[in-house]
């Protein structure tokens, strides 16, 4: 099972990533935007992801994926219970994806996705 500590570590990984208090929360940065931000209750993780894409991703696995009421509706943001996911593989590959989708060009050149 995934926690903060998990979220920390593997985000910090990323290239040029950073941590930074918001709200009074971590949240981590690349190039100054928010790719992930740790809950309230440090159990589950927000991250970027396309809002075409959150609906499929909620319908298929709602004890995984939420958005917050009155919060992620207007964004392109998800949220993921920590609990829910299946170790370090599949947390690393969340936040590497949200990380991807903030990071800028150069950077994205200069580290591309494997395979690609």
């Amino acid at each position: 099972m995934a926690n903060a500590d998990d979220v920390r570590r593997i985000a910090l990984a990323l290239p040029e990533a950073a941590e930074k208090l918001a709200w009074g929360r971590p949240t981590f940065r690349v190039a100054g935007k928010i790719f992930a931000s740790l809950g309230d209750d440090d159990a589950w993780v927000g991250v970027k992801c396309p809002k075409e894409d959150r609906e499929e991703l909620i319908a298929a696995e709602p004890d995984k994926f939420f958005l917050r009421e009155g919060h992620d509706e207007n964004y392109a943001w998800l949220r993921v219970r920590l609990a829910a996911l299946d170790g370090d593989a599949e947390l690393s590959a969340i936040l590497t994806d949200s990380w991807r989708q903030a990071a800028p060009r150069k950077l994205l050149d200069a580290h591309p996705a494997p395979g690609g």
